[in-house]
């Protein structure tokens, strides 16, 4: 497991106003100029850096423990469903935070990318939009979820209003199964686009919880229309 971070939310280095030399990447005949400014945006990411350092699969750890920090979402000897989780960061925070290892708290993961063992968390390799899914994901969970968390998002295609439909139609169907398997005072975390036609799921989750709210942590990067919608006491 990764080290413990003094303060996880917050890299070292990233304090607004001070940033180090930036790193420049030249187009090489084999990649292209998108490809280069990814690349260069990468090198030149503090979150990135420091998900290496702690030993963090991916720099989304950084935003599930910031949501975290805001909310208090995971405690030791959750039930907890980790939805489109690939490689593997936000899993890796769900073992640390519930004390998985000492607690007795159940983590489930998933993805349709194969992704490897996180013990003890159980991992499943299996596209969600599978009509077993539901099934193979309650008999892994062994019971109701305290939490469940959707990271889940189709490939984009660059086009913004429907890179928001598709994304908003997997909080839409994440939260179907949620709805399905949290016990009462649970809670759903699923990220979505900034925009106006997830109207419908939000009506559905201020019905279902007592208190609502749109989260965008400071590890989502400032040029992404992501944000994170934040259901907590689920009412049954």
């Amino acid at each position: 497991m990764p080290s413990k971070p003094k303060n996880p939310g917050k890299p070292a280095g990233a304090t607004p106003g001070k940033r180090g030399l930036a790193v420049r990447v030249k187009t090489a005949k084999s990649r292209d100029l998108a490809s280069t400014l990814w690349l260069q945006r990468q090198l030149n990411d503090p979150y990135v850096a420091e998900a290496k350092k702690l030993g963090y699969r991916s720099r989304a750890a950084f935003k599930l423990l910031q949501l975290d920090d805001k909310v208090r979402l995971l405690k030791p000897g959750m039930r907890v469903v980790d939805l489109g989780a690939a490689p593997g960061g936000w899993t890796q925070v769900a073992i640390e935070r519930t004390k998985a290892l000492t607690s007795g708290a159940r983590i489930v993961a998933l993805d349709i990318l194969e992704m490897g063992q996180l013990p003890p968390a159980i991992t499943l390799h299996l596209d969600f939009l599978k009509d077993e899914a539901p099934a193979v994901l309650k008999e892994a969970l062994g019971g109701e979820a305290d939490l469940v968390l959707s990271d889940m998002a189709q490939p984009s295609t660059g086009h913004r209003e429907t890179d928001h439909i598709r994304i908003i139609a997997m909080a839409e169907i994440a939260y179907e199964f949620a709805a399905e398997v949290l016990a009462p005072g649970g809670a759903f975390v699923a990220k979505v686009f900034q925009g106006g036609s997830e109207r419908d799921l939000l009506d559905r989750l201020k019905k279902d919880f007592t208190t609502v709210r749109h989260i965008k942590p400071p590890a989502s990067r400032a040029e992404s229309a992501e944000v994170y919608v934040v259901a907590q006491g689920f009412r049954r």
